[in-house]
């Protein structure tokens, strides 16, 4: 494939490099900072440049990676060179009819990722409208795999709820972990030592949970002894109601990512 990103932010870093290393691609960046275009062209070997190419083709893929409050103008000046080619949006909030009205054309695929993606261990929804081809759907689809997982989702609105879940999501696992880190050093811990004891927790129980048949109930209860002192924790938790504020979280979290999305998504 020949991709062009637009904006080589933290995000489009990670794909790039997920990219570079999957290999067989050529790749554009277009980059308005003279210093991080040197960075990208050094780091990663790719074309960086200060303007998108004079006129793009129908076999290019462009990779939107702005903030979203730039997304509008950024495809309005694009526009006149996409030549029907493939669009891919990272940029969150903006929906697709925008997109399309912005750039004039309907080819577009809009994604929802998450930071882990720095790591190859990215979550990534997808969603594409009845136009966009089965060829389009899986180029965006290996772009995105090459930093992690990818789901297709079966309404645009499914971005929205992925957001609640796994786009958001890092920030409640982080939360929870800097509150035991925090609690690891109150109880006497050095910083180093608290912060490997955490993550060490944390990492070994995904390992479980994924490699185990059972679910993650049953594993939480296995580890809950009658009247011992997980489940004392685990009642404070209860009573405390952190379970139901996780889950409002998270609902509140997909409310503002509509509200977002009707903001950003206005002329």
């Amino acid at each position: 494939m020949q991709i062009t990103f637009i904006g080589g932010g933290n995000m489009a870093s990670a794909i790039i490099s997920g990219l570079v290393k999957q290999g067989g691609h050529g790749i554009s960046v277009v980059e308005p900072s003279a210093d991080k275009r040197a960075q990208l062209a050094q780091t990663y070997g790719v074309t960086a440049l200060e303007q998108p190419p004079q006129q793009l083709s129908t076999d290019d893929v462009v990779v939107l990676a702005v903030k979203p409050q730039q997304l509008k103008d950024v495809c309005l000046s694009l526009a006149p060179v996409l030549g029907n080619a493939l669009v891919v949006s990272i940029a969150a909030g903006v929906g697709i009819a925008a997109l399309a009205r912005w750039l004039g054309s309907d080819r577009i695929v809009r994604v929802m990722p998450n930071t882990p993606a720095m790591v190859g261990k990215g979550v990534s929804g997808l969603f594409a409208p009845l136009g966009v081809g089965a060829s389009d759907k899986k180029n965006a689809a290996d772009i995105m795999a090459a930093v992690g997982r990818v789901f297709w989702l079966e309404s645009e609105s499914g971005i929205d709820d992925i957001t609640a879940i796994s786009g958001s999501g890092p920030a409640y696992v982080f939360y929870f972990i800097e509150s035991m880190i925090a609690e690891a050093r109150a109880l006497g811990f050095d910083d180093a030592t608290a912060r490997q004891l955490v993550l060490g927790t944390f990492d070994g129980a995904v390992a479980l949970a994924k490699q185990s048949d059972l679910d993650v109930a049953t594993l939480r209860a296995n580890v809950t002894s009658k009247g011992g002192t997980t489940e004392r924790a685990i009642a404070r938790f209860e009573a405390e109601g952190v379970k139901a504020a996780i889950q409002a979280g998270m609902q509140d979290c997909r409310a503002r990512s509509v509200e977002l999305g009707q903001i950003l998504s206005q002329d």
